[in-house]
């Protein structure tokens, strides 16, 4: 598939730092943000904030409308109506899969913005990365996935020192814990993420003797395993920031070695920021659902 010097760019949003980061790196390259993608959880579902999805990352979603404003872009919603249903390593288009909500997507999106390619914040899941694919081949749109398996480490420092002001919004795993980690910047989690406390080692080494942590062990210090999801507040690209004015923690599982839970936002505002950030293509504030 082509790659043009210079593309409309439409960016498949979670919420989290990594498609928020990868805008960034779509700009640096010279490609123009033309509008936001992104799919969500049906509404007035029980359990609906923390989807059964392989694909799409949905703790956060309620916050997602105010990527909107603050970016100045147009974005583009849609429900996830289909299930994982093909979870082989390669993926052929099934009716009723989750997969096909993405496909529909993007082809409104490519209609109505003329897009080319999409930004996704993809490092290393092989599960995701081959089903963006295909939705793109046959839609005839360029991925860009500038953080494809880059080092996280390097990755992690890289967006804190990009101003990708992010919170973690969803733990689940051993050493992350609910009531010290939840609401946390990434900046404030760096040297525990980087770090792993000992104790911590001393635990997994006792009781999961085959447990791999870091580069030899397997820790993803970027997330990648689901040990943890974010939600940004600020980038560079936005113009407004979002402030989180009240939430609560939403407890999923209680193990008593590695619980899961996450935060649900009940009040945000947008706030303007003290230097405005230049357009990086038109402005534009409306919603399309679907």
């Amino acid at each position: 598939m082509r790659t043009a010097p210079s593309m409309r760019v439409a960016a498949l949003i979670s919420g989290g730092k990594d498609s928020c980061y990868n805008m960034m790196q779509c700009i640096a390259a010279g490609h123009q943000i033309v509008a936001l993608a992104n799919l969500r959880p049906p509404e007035n579902q029980v359990g609906s904030d923390e989807l059964d999805s392989y694909m799409y990352q949905t703790v956060g979603h309620h916050a997602i409308d105010l990527y909107a404003e603050a970016m100045a872009l147009p974005l583009y919603r849609r429900t996830i109506r289909g299930k994982s249903m093909d979870t082989g390593r390669v993926y052929t288009k099934c009716e009723g899969d989750e997969v096909e909500d993405l496909y529909e997507l993007l082809k409104l999106v490519k209609e109505k913005e003329e897009v080319e390619g999409i930004s996704v914040g993809a490092i290393l899941s092989d599960y995701q990365h081959v089903r963006v694919e295909n939705v793109c081949k046959r839609l005839n749109l360029q991925p860009l996935a500038y953080l494809w398996q880059r080092n996280q480490e390097d990755l992690l420092r890289e967006m804190i020192s990009s101003n990708v002001q992010a919170i973690i919004i969803k733990v689940a795993a051993l050493g992350l814990d609910p009531d010290k980690h939840l609401g946390k910047t990434l900046d404030q989690m760096e040297p525990y993420l980087l770090e792993i406390p000992v104790s911590f080692l001393l635990f997994l080494f006792l009781f999961f003797p085959y447990f791999q942590l870091s580069k030899k062990y397997g820790v993803h210090v970027c997330g990648e395993g689901g040990e943890y999801e974010t939600f940004t507040l600020d980038c560079p690209l936005f113009k407004k920031k979002i402030i989180v004015d009240s939430s609560e923690v939403v407890t999923h599982s209680a193990d008593a070695f590695a619980p899961v839970a996450y935060l649900r936002f009940l009040e945000l505002h947008l706030e303007d920021k003290v230097s405005p950030v230049p357009d990086n293509c038109r402005t534009s504030n409306y919603i399309h659902n679907s």
